[in-house]
């Protein structure tokens, strides 16, 4: 049978937010973010095993907020890094066996069920998949003080979950590190893997600003 995995990524800090608590710890319809992010995938078909990657100075705060909602499914927690690609290499190393891998931000907390599952199924035909969603707003790209119109219907505003081969996570988490690794697929790209995209979800939105909180609110009462 093929394996799953989940890394969800947790490194993120408050400081977009105003607050000083981390955004994945923010409640959300009384449950921390963090705590709906990993029940979406734990909760979905391909039941992936969950690897949450967090600072070690995070980790027992997250062990006494688990102990407090009473937070009982099953991760695995490995030791953030000091940049996403080193959070996202150690969870790698320590997936012993040939799976496909959903590296999600653990500030999704609205991600659907059937996304993750049709991000999974689509990796194991295509070898990786990301989510993505076409811009509806008109786009500009500003350069040396200079801006031009870009083709709306040309652009994909990136999200999570993206979903490779462990084979090929591996060989690409071997490079050396570099400033324009912006997400895992800009990592894999760079090995020359063409990435493959399917459509996301509008709700599948990163808490970033406060606003961002109140707008899950509201779609999770819907």
């Amino acid at each position: 049978m093929m394996k799953y995995y989940a890394i969800i990524v947790a490194g993120g800090s408050g400081n977009r937010m105003q607050t000083e608590t981390p955004k994945q710890f923010l409640l959300l319809k009384n449950l921390p973010v963090l705590m709906h992010t990993i029940r979406a995938f734990a909760q979905s078909h391909t039941q992936p095993r969950i690897l949450l990657v967090l600072s070690a100075e995070q980790q027992g705060y997250w062990r006494r907020l688990c102990d407090e909602f009473n937070f009982h499914i099953p991760h695995q927690v490995i030791d953030g890094g000091s940049e996403r690609f080193y959070s996202v290499k150690n969870a790698i190393e320590v997936i012993p066996e040939d799976a496909y891998v959903a590296i999600h931000d653990a500030v999704r907390p609205l991600v659907s069920k059937e996304l993750i599952d049709s991000c999974f199924l689509h990796a194991e035909h295509q070898g990786n998949v990301i989510a993505a969603v076409q811009s509806s707003d008109s786009v500009r790209l500003l350069r040396n003080g200079k801006t031009s119109s870009l083709k709306r219907d040309e652009i994909y505003l990136v999200q999570t979950p993206q979903t490779f081969s462990s084979e090929i996570l591996k060989r690409a988490y071997t490079q050396d590190f570099a400033s324009h690794f912006t997400d895992d697929a800009s990592v894999v790209e760079a090995i020359g893997e063409e990435i493959n995209i399917i459509e996301g979800e509008r709700s599948n939105i990163k808490i970033t600003f406060p606003i961002d909180l109140e707008l899950a609110e509201l779609l999770l009462k819907k």
